[in-house]
Parts: C-alpha cells; structure tokens; sequence
C-alpha cells in the first residue's frame, strides 16, 4: 500500500489499527508544521522538539477518538499541539526570553504536498484569510489574544505583563474573538 498517496483521514483510521507506516506518512505530512506551532508557543527548539514527538504519539495513542464530522485531521493535530505546548509551558513556567508574540507561521511550516495541492491551497487561503482578519482588530487585543493563544497565559497573567486590570484583559481577547468569527464569516459569505 502506498501511504502518500492517502488522505489524511484514511491515514488515521490506519493509525487507529496500529499502522506505524500510516503514523510514519502523517509525521512526514506535518511534523515542521508542527515544530513551527510548537516553538512559536515555548520559544525553545528543544522543547518545541519534544512537544512534536509527544503530539505524534499522542496521535498514535488517541487516532480511534478523532471524529472526521468535528474537525479535519489538520485542524485536530494543530489543537493537539496547542494543548500540549500549554502544558508544558504551565508545567515548567517557561515563558521566551522577550515578551513579544507574533501571529507569524514560518513560510515553510505547509510545504507543498504534491499529492494533496488542493489541501495545501486551502490552509494556505484559511491562513491569509485569519492573519487578514487580526490585522484588523485593535492592537491591543490583538496582543491580549496573542498571548492567550501562542503563549497560553492565562487570563490573570495577561493582565500582569500587559499591566491591565483582568476585566478588561478578558473584555479584550472576548472582543476579539467576536470580531474575527464575525469578520470571517463575513468572508465565507462573501466567497459562496
């Protein structure tokens, strides 16, 4: 059987049997997009390295659990790595050395998979649509959700270094949250 040439769900439903070669193609898919969501969250290669080791297994350990009409297999891992680095940061209260977030994926984080271009094309959209739609919020939610999101400060903590009262850091990222799934539904509508 030829792995590449699956797709992402099929993938799974091998890895929920206990296929090593379908978990092997999943990891050759999407481990740098992975690293890169990783190390944006800790600031740490290392680290960022063991999250994406421990993200696959975790795959390999939860595959019969992942629900195709919830989520795309892309969407699923990336909450994977999301969860995983805020446990980690909680865990051993990393925090990067400098207080800047950034909402930047590196460029090559999605190469190109010549066997699934129209996928490839979709998230690299979704993605010019989301970076679109933050470019439009104030900045200081930007920053609030930023923090929330890459960083996973909690509330209380985002109010610390930003040197704000909690209610309006909490004002701040539910605004913001609000806007962007207005601004993007606005351009779903708009595309149909």
């Amino acid at each position: 059987m030829d792995y590449k040439e699956l797709d992402d769900q099929s993938l799974i439903r091998l890895i929920a049997r206990s296929q090593e070669s379908a978990l092997s193609e999943l990891y050759d898919r999407y481990s740098r997009l992975v690293y890169s969501l990783a190390l944006n969250a800790v600031g740490d290669p290392a680290t960022a390295e063991e999250i994406t080791q421990d993200v696959f297994i975790r795959i390999w350990d939860h595959a019969g659990t992942y629900q195709a009409e919830k989520s795309k297999v892309l969407t699923w891992i990336a909450s994977i790595t999301r969860y995983r680095s805020i446990d980690i940061i909680r865990r051993r209260k990393i925090r990067p050395e400098s207080q800047s977030v950034s909402w930047e994926i590196e460029p090559s984080a999605i190469e190109m998979n010549p066997i699934n271009v129209e996928e490839t094309v979709e998230i690299s959209q979704k993605r010019r649509r989301v970076r679109q739609a933050i470019s439009m919020l104030p900045e200081e939610q930007r920053q609030a959700l930023a923090y929330a999101y890459f960083q996973g400060y909690t509330h209380r903590e985002i109010a610390e270094v930003l040197g704000e009262p909690l209610g309006t850091v909490k004002t701040r990222i539910r605004l913001a949250m609000q806007k962007l799934r207005q601004l993007l539904e606005q351009e779903e509508h708009a595309d149909e």
